[in-house]
């Protein structure tokens, strides 16, 4: 894993976007702070720009960092999820405009996959996670799924021991208001 970690590391510190498994679904990525490289992105999944992209963090304390004004329940939905959950924070920060929606709201999930965590941990910034699939188009539950477009497009695809396991399910998906009043956008 830590050559994988490695190589990874030198894509998206050069700029690059990768392909990679995650918590949830394979996913494409790049250092949420490299604004080209998030454009790279937009531009392969053939995404329109006023659609975000969710981000992973490590670690939940570095929420602060990115998130304004954390609404006092969201440290309890973070540390109490059963399933990878991806919250919309309002009032994002610190990553490339693009990644934030026209309300300024930030999606971010804190992943729990041993990979994710080291490699996020290692770039100390965000990292971008957007399925694997052109924009419109069914997401990919197994990397035998992933188009030859997608899996082209990309500057690295990190070799995974899970590319042949069974169908993965994207992460629940609410939105937090600074009251702490959320509402689910996918379950």
């Amino acid at each position: 894993m830590i050559e994988e970690i490695n190589k990874a590391l030198e894509v998206l510190n050069n700029g690059g976007i990768i392909l990679y498994p995650t918590d949830t679904v394979w996913g494409i990525g790049c250092d949420a702070c490299n604004c080209e490289a998030v454009e790279k992105i937009f531009e392969l999944k053939k995404r329109p720009i006023n659609r975000s992209f969710i981000v992973l963090l490590d670690q939940d304390i570095k929420l602060n960092k990115y998130i304004k004004e954390v609404p006092e329940v969201a440290w309890d939905l973070v540390e109490f999820a059963e399933n990878p959950l991806t919250v919309i924070y309002p009032n994002g920060r610190g990553v490339c405009t693009s990644l934030l929606s026209e309300d300024q709201s930030l999606a971010i999930r804190i992943t729990k996959d041993p990979f994710c965590k080291q490699l996020i941990n290692r770039l100390k910034n965000p990292l971008v996670s957007t399925s694997a699939n052109i924009s419109g188009e069914n997401n990919p539950l197994n990397f035998d799924k992933i188009s030859d477009e997608i899996k082209e497009g990309v500057d690295y695809i990190v070799n995974s021991k899970v590319q042949k396991l069974e169908q993965q399910k994207p992460s629940t998906i609410i939105k937090l208001d600074l009251g702490g009043l959320f509402t689910f956008i996918r379950r």
